[in-house]
């Protein structure tokens, strides 16, 4: 007869990740433990970041770009990227943003819709950590209906000219180059904007009660000039951010399994230690039952993930399925979430502890990348055929 479940790993889930796919998590976990846990929580309660220190210790452990090829990127298997993102949102929802933005949006959307000079002159950089990007899509007016953004580019003469605000965007105020959608006469294209260009502006946005752990920032483009090489020259429409936005998706149903995990595990702990009327609050059924209806969330997340991961390696991928991881394992992770803080009491609001933390940072993670609500009418529209959103 096997031995009794893993608590922390109730499926063994892990059992099924290769040599390398272990040695990232390894790796990444231990980072993040010896590294980023100790000071995620001043980092959470002062709204700041050490953006430039992370990026040279994520670009040294190959987590910038890991799952791009070329360029100076690691070139892993999408489940490996998956299990980094994992780790480092056990830790804090701002870190694994930090990672996905970096690599999922900005250097995917230069990896996949650049020139040949956009990936020579950028990726590399921003593989090692020695540069930053942001990704600009969402405005003020223009969140889950992307086609109706303000931002215009317009030619004059050989150049481009930009206006217009962008809104919502994470590493904006430190980033190095900007990946800026726009409107044209040509549809929408993107554009890479050295964040040094005369009109660009980044201001951060304050008064966050969420992904505090995170920089966040609106951009305004006042006739931002830029060469016709700027542009991306093959990519015209929606389908362009959208695809980028479909990485970044897949980063977060990885992430949010390890925010799920860092809850379960506390209030877990917890429990086993706390005493109320002469033994751990563990021993009590309803306590009990809380823990097994969070383990369980915890381990279907994961492996709604983990199948997900494998789809993408095998090339079988469809966006429906990353709206399906995303939607669910959200879902489940803020349950988890706020069902764990209950089991900490009062303790459960303090930053001693991480669960009212990822419990707010979820309340973000629940609406960016597509709020719950687009990703239920795409799994509509995917078993009926019909389009309901409008």
């Amino acid at each position: 007869m096997s031995s009794s479940p893993d608590p922390h790993d109730f499926l063994a889930l892990d059992a099924g990740l290769d040599e390398d796919e272990r040695a990232i998590r390894d790796a990444v976990r231990d980072y993040a433990r010896d590294q980023l846990l100790d000071q995620v929580a001043e980092w959470y309660e002062t709204g700041s970041l050490p953006a430039r220190e992370l990026a040279k210790g994520f670009g040294q452990l190959g987590l910038l770009g890991m799952h791009l090829h070329g360029y100076g990127c690691a070139g892993t298997s999408a489940v490996a990227y998956g299990v980094a993102c994992r780790e480092l949102e056990a830790v804090d929802s701002g870190l694994r943003s930090f990672v996905s933005v970096q690599g999922s949006l900005a250097m995917f959307a230069i990896h996949r819709w650049g020139t040949e000079e956009h990936r020579s002159e950028w990726l590399p950089r921003m593989a090692s950590g020695d540069a930053l990007g942001c990704f600009g899509l969402t405005e003020p007016d223009a969140g889950s209906d992307p086609g109706s953004m303000r931002t215009r580019a317009v030619r004059d003469g050989s150049d481009w000219v930009l206006n217009g605000t962008k809104m919502w965007i994470t590493n904006g105020t430190v980033a190095d180059v900007a990946v800026v959608w726009a409107q044209t006469d040509e549809g929408v294209r993107g554009f890479v904007v050295p964040t040094d260009t005369p009109g660009f502006t980044a201001n951060e946005v304050r008064h966050k009660l969420s992904l505090r752990a995170s920089l966040t920032a609106e951009l305004v483009l006042d006739g931002v000039r830029l060469p016709e090489s700027a542009a991306f020259p093959e990519v015209r429409g929606l389908r362009g951010p959208l695809s980028c936005l479909n990485e970044a998706r897949y980063g977060i149903l990885f992430g949010v399994v390890g925010a799920a995990r860092a809850c379960y595990q506390a209030a877990l702990d917890y429990t086993l230690a706390r005493e109320q009327f002469g033994k751990p609050l563990a021993g009590f059924q309803l306590t009990q039952r809380k823990l097994a209806d969070l383990v369980v969330e915890v381990n279907r997340a994961g492996l709604v993930a983990l199948q997900i991961g494998r789809l993408k390696d095998a090339g079988s991928l469809h966006h429906n399925h990353v709206s399906f991881g995303k939607l669910a394992n959200v879902r489940s992770a803020i349950e988890v979430a706020r069902t764990a803080r209950t089991m900490l009491g009062a303790n459960g609001i303090s930053l001693e502890y991480p669960v009212m933390r990822h419990m707010a940072n979820l309340e973000t993670v629940l609406t960016y990348e597509g709020t719950e609500e687009m990703h239920a009418l795409s799994l509509g529209q995917s078993v009926t055929g019909i389009a309901a959103f409008r």
